[in-house]
């Protein structure tokens, strides 16, 4: 039985593990086994710091890095590809809980992971890359902007309920809380932000000092996230501060994963859902294969991107039934990866398998963590997440690129990220037609004396013909005398041709023909040919109004005019 053509098109479910782990060995698994640990250990305050942030319970991080994390790396299209919560997912998720409720999020999410593994099977995983830079970099650092913000109640330990309103409202509310200032919380997260900034620095004054220990050294593999996180929880318990911890707001975290449950989902309010559901997808597919063109600059590698939205898919489809989250690829901790040894998917499962061990032995521990502390991570990772630097270098691009840019920024912090985008798509594609229309240019032909007093003038046309230069085909009805015998279009530097504007040469040819003028088309390509067939415009045609070259198109028109005169 022949397969069917559609199921042809369909790209085939091939795992990057299966060829990484040829001719793995036990040197490669200590490398990935040391870079799994170290990358479960950056991820441990990470994953508890997106999910309180995004208004969900801090296990539901922790599900989410585990189950999510494990399927991208045992699935996905690259070698080192670290999955799980990521912080660009606070403000969508955040916004989804507040408006439909957890139990739709779920929902959300696990139509979204569908609709991701789709995307992947059918090939679409190739277009995200078409997303231009400054819409990517516009809502990216809007996106920093709007984490720095949702953490200035825990920052501050401000006494405001921030659940409902827009960013005006919520901002006002703020403003307003100022009075209820916690200056215990304000100075242990000031502190701990200032002690992330400087623990890197700490290890590079550390490097010109020979004389110092060898024992120092060894912590700079160690997270300065994961160092505050111990430290900051001794010493707001150990002196008895009275700031908020994670055990206060949430009670204690659970030492095991939830049992599968599948979601109870409505039929009634999935049409409600689909936006929320297509800014997951896009988000989550989006910051997965922007993370896997990092992690291919690092390694020298290629990953597949349609594989790597089937592992999404399948990761986002799992993580909910086990109580998680949204989930993709996380450019932190696959740098981590990188730079610790990891070299195949195996360091992405060891990550993974080191948070579901630390949660079933140490998830008591964590009642005592001080949202200030988890506050300040979450700054340093708005910080790092935003590209900063491409504020002062907008003087160096385009107007186009300057507008698609901020329009997009600023939309994502005041309006909403999917609004952003859309806008963003909308004017890149606005401005690139125009550009493109700018670009297609009707050059009149040079021809001889005796040429032009036989009525013959030519048109060199340079680009593509399409919608958006229908008005420079409608001119050359206006531009043409009534002494034009013969009316030459050279197409052979014609790109394409669209519907749009075939129909406006017919109404061309049309005129001319009612005018007493003739339309000669030489040079046409395969692409334009085709359509003039199609289209049946070719069948109106008389004989020789298609000619092959401009020398044969002069000849013609010579014969055309001796006609003319014959006839008058």
């Amino acid at each position: 039985m022949a397969t069917p053509q559609f199921l042809k098109t369909l790209k085939p479910f091939k795992p990057r593990i299966t060829s990484s782990l040829q001719g793995y060995n036990s040197q490669r698994f200590m490398k990935d086994l040391g870079a799994g640990i170290t990358v479960g250990v950056v991820a441990l305050p990470l994953a508890m710091a997106f999910a309180i942030a995004s208004g969900l319970e801090p296990q539901t991080g922790l599900f989410t890095a585990i189950v999510a994390g494990f399927i991208i790396s045992a699935f996905g299209g690259s070698s080192v590809q670290i999955g799980g919560p990521a912080g660009a997912f606070i403000v969508v998720v955040l916004g989804i809980v507040n408006q439909y409720g957890v139990a739709n999020l779920i929902a959300c999410t696990l139509m979204a992971g569908m609709l991701l593994f789709l995307m992947g099977l059918t090939g679409l995983g190739s277009l995200i890359r078409l997303i231009p830079v400054s819409i990517v970099i516009g809502f990216t650092n809007g996106i920093a902007v709007l984490i720095a913000l949702s953490q200035i109640k825990d920052f501050f330990g401000l006494n405001v309920e921030l659940s409902q309103g827009n960013f005006f409202e919520r901002n006002w509310a703020l403003l307003q809380a100022i009075p209820s200032l916690s200056w215990s919380a304000f100075i242990l997260a000031s502190i701990s932000l200032a002690f992330l900034f400087l623990w890197p620095k700490f290890f590079s004054l550390l490097g010109k000092n020979s004389t110092a220990g060898k024992f120092p050294k060894m912590l700079q593999s160690v997270p300065g996230s994961v160092i505050l996180l111990v430290l900051g929880t001794v010493v707001s318990f150990g002196i008895g501060l009275d700031v908020e911890t994670i055990g206060s707001k949430f009670g204690e975290i659970p030492r095991s994963l939830p049992t599968l449950a599948w979601p109870s989902i409505q039929l009634a309010s999935i049409q409600t859902l689909i936006g929320p559901t297509l800014t997951i997808a896009f988000l989550c597919a989006v910051e997965s294969l922007l993370c896997a063109r990092v992690a291919d600059g690092i390694t020298h590698e290629k990953h597949d991107p349609n594989q790597e939205l089937m592992a999404q898919g399948l990761a986002n489809m799992a993580s909910p039934l086990f109580g998680g989250m949204p989930a993709t690829g996380t450019i932190a901790r696959t740098v981590t990866n990188i730079r610790s040894g990891g070299n195949s998917p195996v360091a992405g499962i060891v990550h993974s398998l080191t948070l579901l061990l630390i949660m079933l032995v140490a998830a008591p521990l964590a009642f005592h963590i001080p949202l200030a502390v988890l506050s300040a991570v979450l700054m340093f990772v708005a910080y790092n997440m935003g590209e900063w630097r491409e504020f002062p270098k907008l003087k160096q691009y385009s107007g186009v690129y300057r507008v698609i840019m901020l329009a997009t920024f600023l939309l994502t912090v005041v309006v909403d990220l999917t609004v952003a985008v859309q806008v963003g798509m909308v004017l890149a594609a606005v401005f690139f037609i125009y550009r493109v229309s700018t670009l297609t240019e009707f050059i009149p032909i040079y021809l001889k004396d005796e040429d032009r007093d036989h009525g013959i003038v030519a048109y060199k046309i340079y680009g593509s013909l399409f919608f958006a230069v229908v008005g420079k085909i409608e001119n050359l009805i206006l531009n043409t005398e009534k002494s034009t015998k013969v009316l030459i279009l050279d197409l052979h530097q014609t790109i394409s041709i669209d519907t749009t504007a075939l129909e406006c040469l017919e109404e061309l040819n049309a005129d001319l023909q009612r005018a007493g003028h003739t339309v000669l088309f030489c040079g046409l390509n395969h692409q334009a040919l085709s359509l003039f067939k199609r289209s049946g415009f070719l069948a109106q045609l008389l004989p020789g109004q298609i000619q092959d070259d401009f020398s044969s198109a002069m000849s013609h028109a010579h014969e055309i005019c001796v006609e003319h005169q014959a006839g008058a």
